[in-house]
């Protein structure tokens, strides 16, 4: 059974940085593509990063490029959301999801079969 687990979320102020984790168990992230997405009250689920765990390529949204970086260790099964200059609309809630890496989409949510529990990101003085 695939599962997800996020951590590293939490508080921190403007132009803070925060790195978020998502460890995966029960399947090796070779054959996935892992992405972060990220939903604040009242918005729609929106894709931030994703990583091919087949070639390692990558995809950000514009709202995150230059600020954010996705890294995967499929040594250990992780996949990382490095988070720079953070800024008060980045606040949601991140989660993680896996997806077969030969259809999952970043920009389409519903590719990916499997999600985390979410892990809270709140950038606010």
């Amino acid at each position: 059974q695939l599962q997800l687990v996020e951590s590293g979320g939490g508080l921190v102020q403007p132009g803070g940085s925060l790195r978020l984790s998502c460890a995966a168990f029960g399947f090796t992230l070779d054959y996935y593509a892992i992405g972060w997405f990220r939903q604040a009250p009242g918005k729609e689920r929106e894709g931030v990063a994703c990583i091919s765990g087949s070639d390692g390529s990558t995809y950000y949204a514009n709202s995150v490029k230059g600020r954010f970086t996705i890294s995967g260790d499929n040594a250990k099964n992780t996949v990382h959301l490095q988070m720079n200059s953070l800024k008060p609309e980045d606040t949601a809630v991140y989660y993680c999801a896996a997806g077969p890496w030969y259809q999952a989409m970043c920009v389409k949510s519903n590719s990916f079969e499997s999600w985390g529990q979410g892990t809270q990101v709140t950038v606010s003085s």
